[in-house]
């Protein structure tokens, strides 16, 4: 037995004699323990039957002071029970060093012998700051199996290990998709949309708790095709067409940035629809016999043809009788005198209503020969050149003036003179301008009435979206007669065809481009805006055939690539989709003639209209137009470069270039048009090949990056980004470099640009000139004036055209003769297929027409049913 640490008997109790030969046992041992930061630790001992008891640390004895020493008798057993308690300091467990840890041990003395407790060690608990190894993120497809790992950060004792889910403890009791594994990584046994989030790995023990870096999962989902709907109707009531069917990128949706189908989602195929065939009738029979009744009879049948797949039966009567006299209808005395006397007093009745209508003639005449001052316009016709017309009669129509019951006044003019005056006062739907302000000059705006009259549409509830933009800007006072709005070097103009505008009427209409910035038109997805915002109004006027509205685009023309809609907006300022370009209905107010670079809407309905493309692949592409400008004059080392990106449209082209003129600027090439496909990628520019000795570019990058949405979205009217470039010496005045555009992962070009900085190489006039093509026409033409083709000559083949031929000489054959075939069944359904043509042949042909090729065509059409029109542009 150990001995007694000290010779002093003051903490020996005296055993009673029945429990002197019993050795001590523990009731209480110490057990191991933590410092935490400078709070010292507390070891107790309980023993029975005991004379002494101590305490020994890592094989030296406490000193006696430092035990706290009780005395007590357990009431069970009578024995008496000693109990020692002692106070460890961090300074103490620090004095350890090595390998050995801190330890100690209670001892127990009796009469009989000592017992020693179980060691008690005793450590200094921490927990460091970093972890070994922390959770890192990733994207996971849906269903699949995700680890995150964490190790824990160095600690006594030992951390636990929990993990959150933004912030929320994970329970596997619970979910059990979870799994906490032995080394503390987390599985996640499928993948769900749920378990997108930010995952964080905590460990704690008793002195911190440490968080780890967050560890962000997104769980994507990659796209999958629907099945394909059922085949469309064919889009063509007669003749060739397509139908098409489509399938969506919904099975599933893709989702935080999975893939996106692979493949078209709209099929189109070739379909023929019959084509109705209307009746025909065949030639009368030979009259009957006079029969008892004084009559005889013949008859017809609709054969020739039968009327067929929704054709129209023959108009008209099947059987026709006429009264006769013969021998089998003897006629008495009483009957010829009666039959006299009535062919006598029709006579005189015929007479006087022929006298009546002489009288009324010659008084209208007289009040119109004050107002026409050139009528040489409704008596033209096309002049036979060398042939002589079957159809004689038609050129010498004369015009029905009897029906001119407007109060329609101003000059009708010749083409090529606009030197007379439209001055209208009654327009139905706005109040007249004061002083007679409207009246149209030369058919141009005077800046002070056009300024009235846009302010004064601009307070009505109507107009409230109208810009202020005079100069973007055309109106015009109209009647039954038509005519035409054009806004200059914008390519936006507006035809009112003859007989649009009901007789007795007399509309006040404009015409004007909105900026973007001014009017909000939302896109959507890969929607974009592939047109400029054009209105022309007042909304609301009563149209009697659809007027023709011209606009620039700026796409690649295929439908195969694009979904191009057309968009309105209602009265309450919403926009609405009111036409989907290839599917266009007959019985639409809408109907639209797609062409390379131009969108010609014939509509029934005046309004604020756009077209908005969806890409149906990454091949859909709109065209930009790349414009370069420099600073005209250069007194410093620095010269910055301007390039501008903007939709290949004039109207954004004639904004740019009237900025750059107040700016100062001038224009160092000609304008190039690049192809941007729908590849998210963005637009990169750089600057190459630069005189090194002379220039060296500011640039700190390689190269400067439009984004793609920037350009895509159509948000913004143009961009622009500037190189600035840096002359060693004010006497470098000739740069010559390669300016490279193009798109990521695409195609691209390079231009060569060498000038002299210290010239203006293109005088102001001559830009004009050749990039605005500045339009010498008027903004407003009222009447024939506005028309190529003579309002005669036009009813003229208007009438000699509409009626069916049976070898195809009509309508359909002019319309082939002018590549318009693919509208065909639109023509159709128009009350005048001829008009409606030469109505979108004058939309197209206005500035660059010649007449003389239309001449040509009609006599084409002619030589297969012996009529010839043509004429020169001299008689028109």
């Amino acid at each position: 037995p150990d001995e007694e640490p000290y010779n002093t008997h003051a903490a020996t109790a005296t055993l009673p004699a029945a429990f002197s030969d019993l050795l001590p046992h523990f009731l209480v041992e110490p057990e191991d323990e933590y410092i935490v930061k400078n709070k010292p630790v507390t070891l107790t001992c309980r023993s029975t039957p005991a004379t002494q008891i101590y305490f020994k640390c890592n094989g030296e004895w406490v000193h006696q002071d430092d035990h706290l020493i009780e005395r007590t008798v357990d009431p069970a057993t009578a024995l008496p029970v000693m109990q020692v308690t002692i106070e460890i300091t961090r300074q103490q467990v620090e004095k350890i060093f090595g390998l050995d840890e801190y330890w100690c041990q209670c001892v127990a003395w009796s009469t009989t012998g000592t017992q020693k407790s179980q060691k008690a060690y005793i450590r200094i608990a921490y927990l460091r700051k970093n972890f070994e190894e922390e959770p890192q993120g990733k994207e996971v497809a849906l269903d699949q199996e995700v680890l995150l790992r964490c190790h824990p950060p160095e600690g006594v004792p030992q951390a636990e290990v929990e993990w959150q889910r933004n912030e929320d403890v994970i329970d596997p009791a619970s979910d059990p998709n979870f799994v906490i594994t032995p080394d503390h990584n987390l599985v996640i046994k499928k993948a769900r949309l749920a378990d997108t989030g930010n995952y964080t790995c905590v460990a704690k023990n008793i002195v911190a708790r440490r968080k780890s870096t967050s560890a962000a999962i997104l769980v994507y989902v990659n796209g999958g095709w629907s099945t394909w709907t059922t085949w469309s109707s064919c889009s063509a009531v007669c003749g060739r067409g397509w139908q098409k069917r489509s399938r969506s990128c919904t099975n599933p949706t893709p989702l935080n940035g999975g893939t996106s189908c692979e493949g078209q989602n709209v099929q189109k195929s070739a379909c023929v629809a019959t084509c109705p065939v209307d009746g025909g009738w065949s030639e009368w029979s030979k009259w009957s016999a006079c029969g008892a009744d004084c009559s005889m009879w013949r008859s017809r049948e609709c054969t020739q043809p039968s009327p067929g797949t929704g054709g129209k039966d023959c108009q008209g009567l099947d059987l026709q009788s006429l009264n006769c006299t013969s021998e089998q209808c003897p006629q008495s005395e009483s009957e010829d005198v009666a039959l006299y006397v009535g062919m006598v007093a029709v006579a005189l009745c015929l007479t006087l209503l022929l006298i009546v209508v002489v009288l009324v003639y010659r008084r209208k005449k007289e009040g119109l020969d004050a107002d026409v001052a050139d009528s040489s316009i409704l008596t033209t016709g096309f002049q036979p050149m060398g042939i002589k017309p079957k159809n004689s009669h038609l050129l010498t129509i004369q015009p029905d003036l009897t029906t001119t019951t407007t109060s329609y006044q101003g000059t009708l003019r010749s083409r090529h003179d606009a030197t007379g005056k439209f001055s209208m006062t009654n327009g139905p739907l706005l109040d007249p301008l004061p002083n007679g302000s409207h009246t149209l000059h030369n058919g141009k705006l005077n800046s002070d009435a056009a300024a009235e009259f846009v302010s004064r549409l601009s307070t009505q509830s109507y107009f409230k979206t109208l810009p202020r933009d005079v100069a973007n800007t055309s109106y015009g006072t109209f009647n039954f007669l038509g005519g035409r709005l054009t806004i200059p070097n914008t390519g936006i103009s507006l035809l009112i065809p003859p007989e649009a505008i009901p007789r007795g009427k007399i509309y006040e209409i404009y015409l004007t481009v909105q900026r973007k910035e001014d009017l909000r038109l939302p896109v959507a997805g890969c929607q974009t805006l592939l047109s400029p915002i054009v209105s022309c109004g007042p909304p609301g006027v009563v149209l009697s055939r659809p007027v023709i509205l011209s606009m620039d685009h700026c796409f690649d023309a295929c439908l195969d690539n694009w979904a191009v809609r057309l968009k309105k907006q209602n009265y309450e300022g919403a926009w609405e989709d009111v036409l989907l370009m290839g599917e266009e209905l007959v019985s639409d107010p809408y109907y639209c003639q797609l062409e390379a670079e131009t969108c010609r809407l014939f509509s029934e309905q005046l309004g604020t209209f756009a077209l908005v493309g969806e890409s149906l692949h990454m091949g859909a592409a709109k065209r930009l137009r790349l414009v370069l400008f420099s600073d005209a004059y250069c007194s410093t080392l620095e010269y910055n470069i301007r390039v501008y990106c903007m939709d290949d449209t004039q109207d954004v082209f004639k904004e740019v270039m009237q900025m750059e003129r107040q700016l100062g600027g001038r224009l160092i090439d000609e304008p190039h048009v690049l192809l941007f496909k729908d590849s998210y990628h963005n637009l990169r520019l750089s600057i190459h090949d630069m005189p090194q000795a002379h220039w060296r570019s500011k640039l700190l990058a390689g190269y400067q990056e439009i984004p793609f949405y920037h350009i895509w979205n159509g948000s913004q009217r143009y961009l622009h980004c500037t190189f600035t470039l840096e002359r060693l010496s004010l006497s470098t005045c000739e740069l010559t470099c390669q300016l490279c555009v193009w798109q990521v992962e695409g195609e691209g070009q390079s231009f060569s640009l060498d000038f002299n900085i210290a010239k203006v190489t293109f005088d102001t006039r001559a830009l004009d000139s050749e990039f605005l093509l500045m339009d010498s026409n008027a903004t407003a033409l009222a009447g024939p004036s506005a028309f190529q083709i003579p309002y005669l000559i036009r009813q003229k083949i208007c009438s000699s055209l509409d009626a069916p031929c049976p070898n195809g000489a009509d309508w359909r054959m002019l319309a082939q003769r002018l590549k318009l075939e693919r509208h065909m069944s639109f023509f159709a359904s128009k009350a005048s297929p001829t008009s409606v043509i030469l109505d979108l042949w004058e939309a197209q042909h206005f500035h660059s027409g010649n007449i003389n090729q239309l001449a040509t065509v009609m006599a084409d059409i002619g030589k297969q049913e012996a009529m010839i029109f043509l004429v020169s542009d001299g008689e028109c």
